[in-house]
Order: structure tokens, then sequence, then C-alpha cells
């Protein structure tokens, strides 16, 4: 089976790039589950409803997000309903809405479980382990009947990322690296079976700062006062990964990460 996993969708640009690209990659690459990060889908701030009916219609199946899901209350307002296709991190308390986990099925009827999980090295956010939190989540799911195992880690640090990629090795089919925009080009297959990397990348405006309009940015570290943040209209990249799993064991068999710039 293989699993298309798309980085960051960021602003309009970003679901424009989707839109655009995403219809060629289905037909050269014809993965049997499309999931992506959504957490900067409306203008790099949170997601609503419509949103995500449009990155579905363009031909997403499936939303993780991250620390900035909580930025626009329609989509908040949504998290807890159960045919609403996002998860937020698993590792936030209990209380809070939404849920951090999820089985669904790809065009197969192959169960994939997708796991979102926050870091907390150099994060604000103040959460439970998420070493410990995934742990938790493979032992209240072990009798399911899994073809695939997929952790978005939406995380600062590398070496956080590296760790739980190490941690969970041979335990899932992939730990996925979100949050910073920039890619990294350490995508492989861990030595017991779990597809790595520790950034995809984003989807959105290549010359920007993480998405954002460049000049604003330089002159927030300049002045170090607050800034409006928009979004950069620029060329934009689409970053991606395709993995490829056996379904029988749930291990990957390859990773290759995708960038396409229109």
């Amino acid at each position: 089976m293989k699993i298309l996993f798309i980085g960051d969708i960021f602003g309009r640009p970003g679901r424009e790039t989707v839109k655009r690209l995403l219809p060629n990659l289905k037909a050269k690459l014809k993965p049997n589950l499309i999931i992506a990060n959504g957490e900067n889908l409306s203008h790099g701030k949170g997601l609503t409803p419509e949103n995500v009916k449009e990155m579905q219609d363009a031909g997403v199946d499936f939303f993780t997000s991250g620390n900035h899901v909580w930025k626009n209350k329609k989509g908040v307002d949504k998290l807890d309903d159960p045919k609403f296709p996002v998860i937020r991190p698993a590792n936030y308390p209990p209380s809070v809405e939404g849920r951090g986990y999820e089985i669904i099925k790809d065009n197969k009827g192959n169960k994939v479980l997708v796991i979102n999980l926050l870091g907390r090295v150099f994060m604000k956010d103040d959460l439970d382990c998420p070493f410990r939190t995934a742990a938790k989540i493979l032992e209240e799911t072990i009798n399911e009947t899994l073809s695939a195992i997929i952790v978005d880690i939406h995380a600062e640090a590398t070496s956080e990322k590296v760790a739980l990629g190490h941690f969970l090795d041979g335990k899932v089919s992939a730990v996925l690296g979100t949050h910073t925009h920039i890619p990294t080009a350490d995508a492989r297959v861990l030595d017991s079976g779990t597809a790595y990397i520790t950034d995809i990348g984003m989807v959105g405006p290549r010359d920007s700062v993480i998405g954002l309009e460049k000049e604003t940015i330089v002159k927030q570290f300049l002045t170090q006062t607050p800034v409006k943040h928009e979004v950069a209209e620029s060329e934009n990249t689409l970053c991606a990964v395709l993995i490829e799993i056996d379904p029988e064991t749930a291990k990957a068999k390859s990773i290759e990460h995708i960038i396409d710039v229109v």
C-alpha cells in the first residue's frame, strides 16, 4: 500500500498549490490514502470546515494538525464531530476538544491508525510526554488489525523528532515531522522498518519566512516588536512524502521525499 503525506498546507497559496498539483501526483503515484497537515489551512492560522472541504474536494482524505489548530474557532468547534476528518495532537489534556488519533481506511479497505503528537522542546505548550502518549495509544489499539500506523510529530527540535523515530522504530509504519516548514534531507527507513523524516516541509510561498511575508518578519527580528503576520505571495512549493508499506506487517518498504515548485 502507498500513503502520500503532504506537509503543512499554508493559507490560500498552499490550498491553491494542492489543487493545482495533487491531481497529477495522484495519477502518477497512485496512493491508496492521502493525509495532510492542515493546521495552517486558513490564512496560516488554524482551519475552517470550508477549507477542509476544499482540500477534500482536491483529493486529501484526512488531516493532522498542531499547536496552531486552536487559532480559528470555526475549526475548533468541529473537532468533536466524529465525521470531521481532522485530529489534534494527542498529548493535550483529555478535556480538550477533539481526538488525538483515529483509525481510518484506505481505498482498499485497509485500516490505518493515524496519530498526531506535539513536541515539547522549544514549544510554548506544557503538554504530556509525546513518547509516553504514543506508547499508550499503541497499547489502546493493540487488538486492532492495522495495515499501517502513521505518526505526525509536530515539533520544533530535530533531536526530539529523531529520538521519537528511534523510540517507535518497528512499532509504527512511519514517523513524519511537521511544524518547521523547512524540508530536511534525511528521509529513510530505520533499522526495524519505520519510515522517518525530520520535517516534510510545507505547501505554500517559497519566497517567504515559513510562509509569511519576509520583510515583515525580518522587521520583527530587527525591532523585537509585534508585527502583523501576512501570508506571502510568490512561487509556491509542495513538499510531501510517499511511503510504501507492507500491509501484512505494517512495516515500511520505502519513503520518497517529493518537492515540487510552481
